[in-house]
């Protein structure tokens, strides 16, 4: 099957994962979808495939002849899907020989050029997207349907190929999806992830990660005897936001560039409460970020009493980077899959994490790979058949690379 049509058939199953379960998977319906996928590869040629009992699915694909002793190559995708815009009832379409302009879905968003830059470039291709209603779930389905048609290629092609291992991780949307991940079990020496971006892209850099929470604890008298008094939590809280700077918000950077992200904010005059993100592609610059604020807190706690301030800090994900570099040949050969392709590599830096960040520092190199989608977690989300078949074909190639 083309990956468009193993998208189509994973579309309309509701992925959501839920960020308030304490499961695994998160939500039951990912596993409908999980069992699916098993049976699937196992149809592809990989007949071990199996969903163990956190709804994570495995399966392996033998070294051809001669391709035995050749190290083991991992493929990774998500099942999950964002509850940043509805999931269920998904209603995939195509928009065959798309005229780059506008085009209004039946739910209502307009997909424009003049919004949306990057439709220009998709002229003359069969646009995929939902109803408008719905997220599409290309994120990260188009990735599993790659890797699926690749591995299938593959199998019924016999083309040469080291022994393949596939994964599709449960509620990587929420931030869990390498959590109970079995890299031994896996049995990859090094793999990559296909989720987000333009056929053709390469990511092997992303942000540290760390997160905050501010709790202020006010003193409240009546109003009309307040001064020199009152200690009011929630102007304490809005000190503390003003204090850090105003041009290191993810709205005013790009690239490279860290940022604090105020994510939370409630309370009143007895306590209050702020939550932040914060990331940096240096590690150095993010201990930074976390020192600012832990000044900000002694600064305030000194103005108005001890205690009246806490920080609590929580380290993240890592940049894969550090782990990526003493394995360069999964980028070097990403890199000529790509131009095998006819296409350029595209390499920018991921403005967020990936699950491969995390299996990096696990153990496991995993750069990412693009899958050909845009306007992920939203009603626009779309890709294109062509762009699938892109990036499948990168896959062939990274695949033959492995089998030399």
């Amino acid at each position: 099957m083309r990956p468009y049509e193993y998208l189509l058939r994973y579309a309309p199953v509701d992925t959501t994962s839920n960020p308030e379960s304490e499961t695994c998977p998160s939500a039951a319906q990912e596993l409908t979808l999980a069992k699916m996928l098993a049976d699937d590869l196992r149809a592809a040629g990989c007949a071990d495939a199996h969903v163990d009992e956190k709804g994570y699915v495995y399966a392996s694909l033998p070294a051809s002849p001669g391709c035995e002793g050749k190290p083991v190559l991992g493929l990774i995708a998500h099942m999950d899907t964002s509850a940043d815009a509805p999931g269920h009832e998904v209603k995939p379409m195509l928009h065959e020989d798309y005229d780059g302009g506008e085009l209004r879905l039946p739910g209502g968003p307009v997909l424009s050029p003049a919004r949306f830059p990057f439709l220009a470039r998709m002229k003359g291709e069969t646009l995929i997207t939902s109803d408008g209603t719905t997220l599409l779930g290309a994120d990260d389905k188009a990735g599993i349907a790659e890797i699926f048609s690749a591995v299938e290629t593959v199998a019924q092609q016999n083309r040469p190929h080291a022994k393949l291992c596939v994964c599709i991780t449960p509620d990587e949307e929420i931030g869990r999806g390498a959590d109970n991940f079995d890299i031994p079990g896996f049995g990859a020496d090094f793999a990559y992830t296909v989720d987000g971006g333009d056929a053709g892209s390469i990511e092997y850099e992303n942000f540290n990660a760390a997160r905050a929470i501010v709790t202020v604890k006010g003193f409240s008298v009546h109003p009309g005897e307040a001064k020199d008094t009152m200690v009011n939590a929630a102007n304490v809280a809005i000190e503390f936001h003003n204090a850090l700077p105003e041009m290191d918000r993810p709205e005013h950077t790009e690239g490279y560039e860290g940022f604090y992200h105020l994510t939370q904010l409630y309370g009143d005059v007895n306590e209050a409460k702020l939550g932040y993100i914060l990331r940096d592609h240096d590690a150095a610059k993010l201990e930074c970020k976390k020192q600012a604020m832990a000044h900000i807190a002694d600064c305030l706690n000194g103005k108005y009493g001890a205690g009246t301030v806490t920080l609590e800090l929580a380290d993240g994900y890592r940049n894969m980077l550090e782990k990526v570099k003493p394995h360069w040949h999964l980028i070097e050969n990403a890199r000529e899959a790509v131009r095998r392709t006819g296409m350029t590599p595209i390499e920018e830096p991921v403005r967020g994490g990936t699950d491969g960040a995390v299996l990096s520092w696990r153990g496991l190199p995993c750069p990412n790979l693009g899958t050909g989608g845009f306007n992920f977690h939203g009603v626009c989300e779309c890709t294109t058949v062509e762009r699938m078949d892109r990036a499948a074909a990168i896959l062939l190639e990274i695949i033959a690379l492995y089998a030399q």
